[in-house]
């Protein structure tokens, strides 16, 4: 029963961490149909982030708890600047914008080896965060606990903002029928601009929570974006409720057979599973319901 609950858990810690990679992606590509494959150096400058802004201040807990939203706002920045920049004329060209943020990705990931140099920067664990929990008789890793928390509470706050905002209706409006959107008054324009900032925020705190399981280094967001892609396409593009889903079955299934096989192979078959997966259903999980006639 230990080594069952154990797995588990450590499944959800999995799902955790591609859940928060993924979920920005899963907003911004439902929307914008863009291939960010720089949304990995957000996550990078999240984790940068968090071990600055920490070293402003004494007490690791309180440098931690503000990088979060610092970390937001730094991801959120750096996506507005390469939607405005670069993004803005390529919008439903997915292999335009893969090229192009692959080549970004590539330049920021040298910037910040020039910044912060090639070994890893550890961000320190507050004392509320070391050691084991108890819950229903087991121990868990705080840390972890805190990762998990972390990714339960970012998906209620994205939830909230698209159902309960009127940022949230326009989103969800341009994502059925950006058309129509703009015939009823809605400026796409400036949602997919706020869209592209919250879905890079995102992987922003993504980079946070990360820096608590191993140290932030320059390629740490390759680490993570490929995986947190196959999260969207199989939720269902633009779906969160499916990129959820997708993320904590697929990080359960990934501990599962890590426990019987080693890491490789596992992946290679959550990847198989995958593909056989997307040829019985396209379409993923979840597939979005518009108002288009085309």
């Amino acid at each position: 029963m230990d080594v069952v609950v154990s797995q588990i858990f450590t499944g959800l810690s999995i799902g955790s961490i591609l859940l928060l990679a993924a979920i920005g992606l899963a907003l911004t590509f439902g929307q914008m149909g863009v291939i960010n494959m720089a949304h990995g150096e957000f996550i990078m400058a999240g984790g940068y982030t968090a071990f600055v802004v920490q070293g402003l201040f004494e007490n690791a807990g309180v440098g931690l708890l503000l990088s979060i939203p610092v970390a937001f706002l730094v991801g959120g920045l750096l996506g507005v600047i390469l939607e405005m920049t670069l993004l803005r004329r390529m919008y439903h060209r997915p292999l335009d914008t893969l090229l192009v943020t692959y080549g970004v990705s590539l330049i920021l990931q040298q910037l910040a080896k020039t910044i912060f140099g090639t070994q890893g920067k550890s961000v320190e664990t507050p004392t509320w965060l070391q050691g084991p929990i108890e819950l229903f008789g087991f121990d868990f890793p705080k840390t972890r606990v805190f990762v998990l928390v972390l990714a339960v509470v970012t998906v209620v706050g994205l939830s909230m903002l698209l159902k309960a905002t009127s940022l949230g209706r326009r989103i969800r409006a341009t994502v059925q029928n950006r058309q129509l959107a703009e015939c009823s008054g809605i400026s796409t324009r400036s949602t997919d601009r706020l869209t592209f900032f919250v879905g890079s925020g995102l992987a922003g705190i993504a980079g946070v929570a990360l820096t608590q399981l191993a140290p932030v280094n320059a390629s740490v967001g390759q680490a993570y974006i490929i995986n947190a892609f196959l999260v969207v396409v199989v939720g269902g593009i633009g779906q969160i409720k499916g990129a959820v889903i997708a993320a904590f079955v697929l990080g359960i299934g990934q501990a599962a057979l890590e426990k019987i096989y080693d890491a490789s192979l596992a992946r290679i078959l959550i990847f198989v599973a995958i593909v056989l997966f997307l040829q019985l259903r396209p379409q993923g999980i979840f597939n979005v319901r518009t108002r288009s006639l085309a």
